[in-house]
């Protein structure tokens, strides 16, 4: 994953563990103490609340103590790869289109954030410009022509 995507993550996970975390438990304190909990709803959302954050928070963890960072300085622009932007020419429909390539936990198809495990992704991953990448899908082959490969700042 790119720096910037770390440190967002980072930041998230920090979120939810010193603000989220201490809100929830605050919820089931108040729950608690309104008596009887085997019939209080409110103390059962809250204790649901819990174990999804609980999840989120775990999933993140594993996330960030496995992720690959890839530095901005390390990228190089010569081959299409994660971290980099690519234009690319449908050469069918002569029209053009950028995509940046990401990891697995970044994509964002409105943005046109495609994982490099994408077949799109997969055909892009180390082309130069110039290269015709040809992406198989059912009932037809897509050819996309390397125009421009370039970083941007991913948001």
């Amino acid at each position: 994953m790119t720096r910037s995507e770390y440190t967002k993550r980072e930041a998230e996970l920090e979120y939810l563990k010193s603000v989220r975390r201490p809100e929830v438990q605050e919820r089931i304190k108040e729950a608690r103490s309104y008596g009887d909990i085997s019939e209080n709803a409110e103390y059962d959302a809250a204790q649901d609340e819990k174990a999804e954050l609980d999840e989120k928070i775990s999933r993140l963890e594993e996330l960030l103590n496995t992720a690959v960072v890839i530095e901005d300085e390390d990228i190089d622009t010569e081959f299409v790869g994660v971290g980099l932007t690519v234009k690319v020419k449908d050469l069918e429909f002569d029209e053009e289109v950028e995509f940046s390539i990401v990891g697995s936990s970044e994509i964002d198809p409105e943005k046109n954030y495609i994982s490099s495990e994408s077949p799109i992704g997969k055909e892009l991953v180390g082309k130069r410009v110039g290269d015709v990448a040809e992406i198989v899908v059912p009932d037809a082959t897509i050819k996309f022509e390397v125009l421009e490969i370039f970083k941007r700042e991913l948001s």
